[in-house]
């Protein structure tokens, strides 16, 4: 009978601690977290339909529009001048750039000149006895020749024994060669064509110069034009003589071009069409990058929103009673952060700034007060 007792006894402890352990394992267990459902912020503003300007942006170097390589068409010897040439130095219209020694061709010219009084002298007795009707106008061209100037020209001959007289003379032919060579020796001496600056010198004084030798550059530093590339698309809108605002590469100086000219042509590579704009500023220097605005044309009943609004499908996401939605719209033009849409219903609600993970349907909370003014501006 003990026996008995003592099994059943120990029956009742194994189920009891069974079910302690249970009752334990069991307080052990943490609750659920209850997830909350999280509602993003948006920023929006209302549509209004309206005239958007198009501005096409454009780029590039300025150079002189007046500029001159200078070239050496005599060989000689360069002579020092009353300027250093050397880059940067300043020059008057008609001042002289370089001079090259022509002593040597100098005297070539005065004994062709000599040679050429000579033979006109020697025929005045000729035409004192045959043609004394002309010798008083040939006796007053000896009297003004004068060797230490230019070569005048010759007297006008009226009748075709006086040209038939003097050609077979060999005069003409005398003439017309020391006329040459007097604009050879011109040459030997290059003059400032208008007012600038000297940007590149490649000889010094004292060298030696040969014809044909690139001698340096020479521009006129008033005006200078910009010359960019935009697409075929708003060809026809640009007019010459419009107004362009550029802008230098640190966005903190702007300045005032006109449209001087349009190419007519366009690239076929590039399918672009080139402007030059002329800009007159005394900030301005050869190379100097600038950034142009050109107002090619307007569109009516547009809005314009950042690229980043824009999806791949031409859709924008828009808010319905705080629901995100999805609306097609059509885009007629792409700038680098902006686009322009059309096809946008008059009041609707846009986001204006991109929404992480947004989908249609998503559930959003407008964002009101100034500092969503403010964002949007």
């Amino acid at each position: 009978m003990r026996k008995i007792i003592l099994s059943i006894l120990g029956i009742l402890i194994i189920i009891a601690s069974f079910f302690l352990a249970k009752q334990i394992i069991d307080s052990k267990s943490r609750p659920k977290a209850k997830v909350e459902k999280v509602v993003k912020t948006v920023f929006t503003e209302t549509v209004a339909n309206g005239i958007v300007s198009i501005i096409v942006p454009a780029n590039g170097n300025l150079r002189a529009k007046r500029r001159v390589e200078l070239y050496a068409e005599v060989q000689g010897v360069f002579q020092k001048g009353n300027k250093l040439f050397k880059a940067g130095q300043p020059y008057g219209q008609g001042e002289t750039i370089i001079k090259i020694d022509a002593s040597e061709y100098y005297a070539s010219v005065q004994s062709s000149k000599s040679n050429l009084y000579n033979l006109i002298t020697s025929i005045m007795p000729d035409l004192r006895l045959d043609y004394p009707e002309v010798f008083p106008k040939w006796q007053a061209y000896l009297v003004g020749f004068d060797l230490d100037r230019t070569t005048p020209p010759l007297p006008e001959m009226t009748t075709e024994k006086e040209k038939f007289f003097i050609s077979g003379r060999g005069i003409l032919t005398n003439y017309y060669s020391v006329k040459n060579q007097e604009q050879r020796l011109r040459k030997y001496r290059i003059s400032a064509p208008f007012t600038g600056i000297l940007t590149e010198a490649l000889v010094t004084e004292g060298s030696l110069v040969r014809s044909g030798q690139k001698l340096g550059e020479f521009i006129n530093t008033e005006i200078y034009e910009l010359e960019v590339s935009i697409s075929k698309t708003y060809s026809d809108l640009l007019k010459i003589g419009e107004e362009v605002e550029l802008v230098n590469l640190d966005q903190n100086k702007t300045y005032k071009g006109v449209v001087a000219r349009i190419n007519g042509s366009i690239d076929q590579a590039t399918q672009t069409i080139k402007a030059f704009i002329d800009v007159r500023n005394k900030d301005l220097k050869e190379g100097m990058y600038l950034e142009a605005n050109l107002n090619a044309k307007q569109e009516s009943d547009a809005i314009e929103i950042d690229r980043s609004l824009l999806l791949e499908n031409n859709q924008i996401f828009v808010v319905r009673d705080s629901v995100l939605d999805l609306i097609d719209v059509k885009p007629v033009y792409f700038s680098n952060k902006k686009v322009v849409l059309k096809e946008v219903p008059e009041g609707t609600t846009i986001i204006t700034r991109p929404v992480v993970g947004a989908y249609a349907g998503m559930l959003v909370k407008v964002f009101k007060g100034d500092t969503a003014k403010n964002l949007n501006q």
